[in-house]
């Protein structure tokens, strides 16, 4: 008898196909309120991105595996999943490289004024030579800190080393030998790392340890000059230190791609400075990875469900049981 599994995000055509050749697909919007966790208590897996999965969703169903369409999984509560013996798999690598090209484009973009200058063109602003005040500053040579030299903080480090001769450091739980001996990253504590860096890159997943991680006093230590990036979790930032240091001219500006809440309100001051460049969480969203993730996704949690699953479980102790 094939498995029943619960699609809670629309998948493309193909990868649709795919799981219906190897389980019984049931496709839910999970906008309508109580519908996913009805569908949830008569499945066996469940596949999708973007919505919290609560462990009252999971009370009383058979579900044995969950397959999230992205490479955070702080919509779900890890501890609890392993408790029911539930596999939770994600896709760490397939979107690693488009990732670390948006966090590049924050950090040209807001160091060049790229969206602001932009926007002044088209509103017919330029009438003679540009000046000092539409000036911005360099990328190249400069000094990149990325916090979490993962995957992503890894191939954000190539690409400003290699391409953009910047010097790297980097704060990890663990040494990056790769990054050190390729790119000439440099391993200092985060303070260090605040107060020596031209940009600094934020590359870590949401947990209780890096909510806030950065606040007030993390802002305080940054150069003036600097610009803070933040592609990871809107959360690893306090928005409203941050909106307060922009305001007093604490750190130069901001490039971020996530936000505390989203959508961000269209009311936040942060929408309204000219030196903040704001994107709608699209750190992975070209159609070619998009796509790739989908299908990693799909083919996790067809294996999972298979009990062959032995890569991108973020639960591995649920394995071994």
């Amino acid at each position: 008898m094939k498995h029943k599994i619960v699609a809670y995000k629309a998948l493309p055509a193909d990868v649709a196909d795919y799981l219906r050749e190897h389980a019984e697909v049931v496709t839910v919007d999970a906008d309508e309120p109580g519908a996913l966790g009805a569908a949830l208590k008569n499945a066996d897996g469940a596949i999708g991105a973007s919505v919290k999965i609560t462990p009252a969703m999971l009370d009383g169903s058979r579900v044995k595996a969950l397959s999230t369409i992205s490479v955070g999984y702080d919509q779900f509560d890890v501890p609890d999943l392993t408790k029911r013996g539930i596999v939770l798999a994600h896709t760490p690598d397939v979107l690693t490289e488009s990732t670390a090209d948006t966090v590049f484009s924050l950090i040209l973009a807001s160091a060049r004024r790229v969206v602001e200058l932009a926007d002044w063109v088209k509103a017919g602003h330029w009438k003679a030579s540009i000046g000092p005040a539409q000036y911005g500053v360099d990328v190249q040579g400069k000094t990149l800190g990325i916090v979490g030299l993962g995957r992503i903080g890894g191939a954000v480090a190539r690409r400003a080393a290699l391409g953009f001769n910047m010097k790297v450091l980097y704060t990890n739980r663990s040494p990056n030998e790769t990054a050190e001996r390729e790119y000439g990253a440099r391993r200092v504590a985060l303070d260090d790392l605040l107060s020596g860096s031209d940009f600094v890159c934020l590359q870590v997943p949401l947990t209780e340890a890096t909510r806030h991680l950065i606040g007030a006093e993390q802002l305080r230590k940054m150069k003036k000059s600097a610009i803070l990036i933040n592609a990871s979790r809107g959360a690893t930032v306090d928005e409203q230190a941050l909106i307060a240091a922009l305001e007093a001219g604490t750190i130069h500006g901001a490039g971020l791609d996530v936000f505390e809440r989203e959508p961000v309100d269209s009311a936040s001051p942060l929408l309204r400075m000219p030196n903040v460049v704001a994107l709608p969480h699209i750190g992975s969203a070209t159609h070619e990875t998009r796509h790739a993730m989908a299908r990693c996704a799909a083919e996790n949690l067809v294996a999972a469900l298979a009990g062959t699953l032995d890569v991108n479980v973020v639960n591995r102790e649920v394995l071994a049981r």
